[in-house]
């Protein structure tokens, strides 16, 4: 039986710790062929390059038994890149992408490269999934993610995904307590309550910084953040349909213009 392909990118660069680990862990399982950015790419949601070059560029930085490229773009370029020039004629039986320093829980999965990275993947009908540590500290703490990551990419692999799925994984950080598992979540309705700072440069130019909290007035027990504060691996099902279905029905009944 031919081993599994394994596309893996991710947002923080081909560089990261985070982007290590996932490709020793995928090595562990199949052939790994990686396209990640040249440099980090956090917050850069869904975007896409139009209007300037992209570059793509081998880089031996995980061996010479590991396909790797950078590429100049965003997350979403890379899967794209993978798809149509990369790997040509082969079809990826999974792409991950990860692991990101912090979490991309709730409201953050709209933000997040790394999971841009993922649903560009589902869109292509590919299994996706995306990897999310929920420490920023770049020297987090990481090796614990490991088997939890073979764990859940080999029960897709043997279970599969629907078409148009990708998975948005947060892993707690390390602490006194074990983790209790793995739980199936929704999407926890919170948001960031932004501000911005005005500041000045030493040449006396204005400039803005943002800043902010994250509010959750989510109290259900079924969400991604209630699972991670109970110590839990989050595990959220998403798609790229945004539609709000529920809505439809309601609009063709009050808007008397259409």
């Amino acid at each position: 039986m031919n081993e599994p392909l394994i596309l893996v990118s991710n947002d923080d660069g081909i560089t990261s710790r985070g982007i290590r680990l996932l490709v020793e862990a995928m090595s562990e399982i199949g052939e790994v062929v990686v396209v990640a950015p040249d440099s980090p790419q956090s917050g850069m949601g869904h975007a896409i390059t139009i209007g300037n070059t992209l570059r793509l560029d081998q880089n031996d930085i995980f061996g010479s038994s590991i396909s790797a490229f950078e590429c100049s773009g965003t997350p979403a370029d890379c899967i794209k890149l993978a798809k149509h020039h990369v790997l040509k004629n082969r079809t990826p039986d999974i792409v991950v992408s990860g692991i990101n320093h912090g979490s991309n829980s709730s409201i953050s999965v709209l933000y997040s490269g790394t999971m841009s990275a993922a649903i560009e993947a589902a869109l292509e009908g590919l299994p996706a999934i995306g990897f999310s540590l929920c420490n920023h500290n770049p020297n987090a703490s990481i090796e614990h993610c490991k088997p939890i990551i073979k764990k859940i990419v080999e029960q897709v692999l043997k279970t599969k995904l629907p078409k148009g799925i990708a998975l948005n994984v947060n892993i707690p950080p390390v602490s006194e307590n074990p983790i209790k598992g793995i739980k199936i979540c929704r999407q926890a309705i919170a948001r960031w309550e932004e501000k911005f700072e005005e500041r000045f440069d030493p040449n006396g130019r204005r400039y803005f910084w943002m800043a902010g909290n994250f509010e959750n007035s989510d109290k259900g027990l079924d969400t991604d953040e209630s699972a991670l504060a109970d110590n839990y691996v989050a595990v959220v099902p998403c798609t790229y349909d945004l539609t709000a279905h529920h809505t439809m029905a309601i609009l063709n009944e009050d808007w008397k213009i259409i």
